[in-house]
């Protein structure tokens, strides 16, 4: 009989599977760009692009109509990239089969999303949402949608820059309007779905000062219920993704971020 491989000895196998595939992924981005600047954001607007169901998860961006930034709307920022990059880690790492032949990109209106058990918004804090889109929003989390809201500012009076908080908590209890925010520890089961991470001390934001802090919105506000929403606040999970071996970020931390990305869709299929 097999001696059992120790927690410690998983964890590290795991993080040097991801170093090899990052690594593997930055290459290959830098092929398809021609060389034309690895990691850049290819920022113009698509508009929502669908592709025919087939059944298996697909990586669901949120298209929303308002926020301008780095050459393209704010709800693009890390685009294609971090989609694309991280779909091929969570392909390699885990036994999922979502698809990597498509990411796609859908306004909270759109019936589409509630095939999709996981949506992701980037920049909340540029985020509005009329009436349908919020009753499309309510009626996906209550059906057992969850939503992952990432690249979020928080202040920073040195660089004279805002807070984006107060705007995203007036979007989000448009749909949510008896939502309670919760501050998320290490301990918290979101963070040991599939990886253990053990401290929020990287993917810390790269233009904001501080600490990541995590928060979440729980299903009747109870947290011994599953989330409904990730909110990933003072930091930018998927810069760390868009930004894959290319040297703005120590692997090290981009492995971390990955693991993180993983934990997110663990644990929303299991809960």
């Amino acid at each position: 009989m097999t001696s059992p491989v120790p927690k410690t000895t998983k964890r590290i196998i795991a993080l040097l599977a991801i170093s090899v595939v990052v690594s593997a992924t930055a290459s290959t981005t830098a092929a398809q760009r021609g060389g034309q600047g690895v990691g850049r954001n290819v920022q113009y607007d698509p508009g929502p692009q669908k592709a025919k169901y087939d059944g298996r998860w697909a990586f669901v961006r949120v298209r929303y109509n308002q926020g301008l930034g780095r050459g393209g709307p704010s709800w693009a920022h890390d685009w294609p990239a971090g989609e694309t990059h991280f779909m091929q880690i969570l392909d390699f790492v885990t036994n999922l089969d979502a698809r990597q032949d498509t990411t796609l990109i859908l306004n909270l209106d759109d019936p589409e999303i509630f095939k999709y058990p996981i949506i992701y918004l980037c920049e909340p804090g540029f985020w509005t949402m009329n009436d349908k889109e919020a009753a499309s929003l309510r009626a996906y989390l209550q059906k057992g949608g969850m939503i992952i809201f990432d690249d979020f500012h928080s202040i920073d009076r040195a660089a004279g820059g805002g807070d984006d908080w107060p705007y995203f908590e007036q979007a989000f209890k448009q749909a949510m309007p008896d939502a309670k925010f919760q501050d998320l520890d290490i301990k918290n089961t979101l963070f040991h779905s599939f990886f253990d991470v053990p401290s929020f001390d990287v993917v810390h934001n790269n233009y904001d000062p501080g600490q990541p802090i995590f928060r979440g919105v729980y299903e009747d506000n109870d947290p011994k219920k599953r989330l409904l929403a990730i909110i990933n606040y003072n930091t930018d999970v998927s810069e760390y993704w868009e930004f894959s071996a290319t040297g703005f970020n120590p692997v090290s931390d981009t492995n971390e971020a990955y693991q993180i990305g993983v934990n997110w869709i663990i644990y929303g299929f299991t809960h």
